[in-house]
């Protein structure tokens, strides 16, 4: 009873810092890229702390970490939101998919005990790959329902919204899959959560 409360405190409290951590590192990015992409958007590595905590605590961790940063995006006045549907799914929804790569905690938990860190990343990167596909759909439906008007005259708006989305989804994914695979290789023992 005593070891489950103190697990539970500690995932409410990892929960907390990482998803603060990873507003930081999006309102950096934001910074940097505002003039870029104009209907919201950026480069931005936010979605590594989303990552290591689906990593450390599965799909619990991953996507309360990503819901809560979309709450604190919203709460913080970063987001852009047009109307309620397309902040939930630009926001809530598309942060919480990312928190899916949590699906595979057990292989990357195992190889990384083993010392198969290779395996490890490889397998990261796949789960990196399938979080941050899912955040891409979530934005690319919102741009065709909800930013169509934004598309250039003649262009398809299912291809604007790709394009748009895909110029900052992709690098994003690229860079989160690297720092994450250089902190699986210098510190792997550290990111793994130590279970009783």
């Amino acid at each position: 009873m005593k070891m489950k409360m103190k697990n539970n405190t500690l995932f409410l409290v990892e929960v907390a810092v990482f998803s603060a951590l990873a507003l930081l590192l999006d309102l950096v990015s934001g910074f940097i890229f505002s003039r870029i992409w104009p209907q919201g958007g950026s480069v931005s590595i936010a979605m590594v702390p989303v990552f290591l905590m689906a990593f450390r605590w599965g799909i619990k961790g991953g996507v309360a970490t990503g819901f809560l940063l979309g709450l604190l995006q919203v709460v913080s006045g970063q987001a852009w939101i047009g109307h309620p549907v397309q902040g939930f799914i630009d926001y809530f929804l598309a942060f919480s998919v990312v928190g899916l790569s949590g699906l595979f905690v057990h292989s990357i938990q195992q190889n990384v005990k083993a010392g198969e860190k290779k395996k490890a990343i490889w397998i990261g990167t796949g789960a990196m790959f399938i979080g941050s596909l899912l955040r891409f759909l979530c934005h690319f439906v919102s741009g065709i329902v909800f930013f169509g008007s934004g598309a250039p005259e003649g262009q398809p708006v299912a291809v604007f919204s790709l394009i748009y989305n895909g110029t900052y989804m992709l690098p994003s994914f690229i860079l989160s899959a690297i720092v994450v695979s250089l902190l699986y290789t210098s510190a792997a023992n550290v990111l793994v959560r130590k279970t009783a």
